[in-house]
């Protein structure tokens, strides 16, 4: 199964490297790791702890650990990689205390073993997904403990399979897993993995810290007064699809902010709008519009700030998005059917203050009931971030640093 396993990762590299011919971000990815090795820092001499994260969602589910780490000791020298180049293209909008910043090389076992050669890490950290294989045997063989922060299992994962045989080996060289939830305690102790504890989400700390730090946008604010918003947050066409007859309908202010912000998209979005609008963009023209469009990256959360409800997209593609941002500044929030790969949408739902909608009508009558009962619902959403926080205190106590 080995042998497989390398046979898929060579192919998975010629696949994206064939893929760079035409697709943009398989060309980011391909062109981003060819001078890794070369500019990769002379660690000699440090205290080397490396954080590997997927993209740019599981950097912000580390960092608190992350800042934690280099807090209680700035001699560390602390390496973050990426799988993906949205995480590389978007991590130097983050507060971090990393020293260096790096794609992770292809899993071939040569490559794993001359990265790890190269930054002799004491302490690897993957941050909830990615079980990279010859990355993992490289750090236990240099003696790196290894770890999994904020790790969600579902039963349908390869893991627990019949045929997952091969995965479970790599999940057993693990110093410890903090998960999230009693689920995932349970799946891993199930293959035999007795290395684990339930820490809870890391997330809700860095939703929790991004509010307390957060400068509210100046423009977003006079645009906003004291008027009631609903916050539309990385919309996918399918969303835009049940949100943009709504939006045109609604009697208070709107704010968009579409996941993807390429010029075509967002003209398409502009030319179905019936209310007068602004998009971001164009500051100077800012002034009584009924609508903001945010036609770039960075300020959502500075937006969420003065929303009243939240609607967030990818729900109906199975892909939703970060759904803690509008809910730590309470409020009520919405989103499609597809959620059963992300638990906390099923816990806003559980907890009074999460809403699912299939449709356009739906939608109206959930916004309308929403805003109805609002200082309750707001109080519910408040009470449970304020819950689930700590996950990286938990944890950093757990480590010997």
């Amino acid at each position: 199964m080995y042998l497989l396993y390398n046979i898929s990762i060579f192919f998975l590299g010629l696949g994206l490297r064939i893929a760079s011919l035409f697709n943009p971000k398989a060309k980011l990815w391909v062109k981003g790791r060819t001078n890794l090795f070369q500019e990769l820092p002379n660690v000699e001499g440090k205290k080397v702890i490396w954080f590997h994260c997927a993209s740019l969602g599981e950097f912000d589910q580390g960092l608190p650990l992350m800042n934690k780490i280099k807090e209680n000791d700035s001699g560390i020298y602390l390496i973050v990689t990426f799988f993906s180049p949205s995480g590389m293209q978007h991590y130097q909008k983050r507060n971090h205390k990393a020293d260096h910043v790096c794609y992770i090389p292809l899993d071939t076992s040569s490559k794993a073993k001359k990265f790890i050669k190269a930054i002799q890490p004491e302490s690897a950290f993957f941050i909830k997904y990615e079980f990279w294989t010859n990355h993992i045997l490289a750090c236990k063989n240099n003696g790196t403990k290894v770890y999994n922060v904020s790790g969600l299992f579902r039963r349908d994962h390869r893991f627990f399979k019949s045929t997952g045989g091969f995965f479970r080996k790599t999940l057993r060289l693990f110093d410890w897993f903090f998960v999230q939830n009693e689920e995932s305690l349970r799946l891993l102790k199930g293959i035999g993995i007795q290395q684990v504890s339930v820490s809870g989400d890391s997330r809700f700390d860095k939703v929790a810290e991004n509010k307390l730090n957060l400068k509210k946008n100046s423009l977003i604010a006079n645009f906003c007064g004291n008027a009631t918003v609903f916050i539309i947050g990385s919309s996918w066409p399918k969303d835009e699809e049940l949100l943009i007859p709504i939006v045109n309908r609604l009697d208070c202010k709107v704010i968009i902010a579409p996941h993807n912000i390429d010029e075509s998209h967002v003209k398409g979005i502009t030319s179905k709008l019936e209310r007068s609008f602004v998009r971001f963009s164009d500051t100077d023209s800012i002034g009584d519009q009924d609508i903001m469009v945010l036609d770039t990256i960075g300020h959502l959360s500075s937006a969420y700030a003065f929303g009243a409800v939240a609607y967030v997209g990818g729900g109906f593609s199975g892909s939703l998005h970060n759904i803690l941002e509008p809910a730590v500044f309470g409020m009520g929030v919405i989103y499609g059917p597809k959620h059963n790969r992300f638990p906390e949408a099923t816990h806003f739902i559980e907890n009074g203050f999460g809403f699912e909608v299939s449709s356009s009508a739906e939608l109206k009558l959930r916004i309308d009931a929403i805003l109805s009962d609002k200082d309750a619902i707001d109080s519910k959403a408040e009470e449970f971030v304020q819950k689930n926080i700590g996950a990286s205190d938990r944890i950093f106590k757990e480590l010997d640093f």
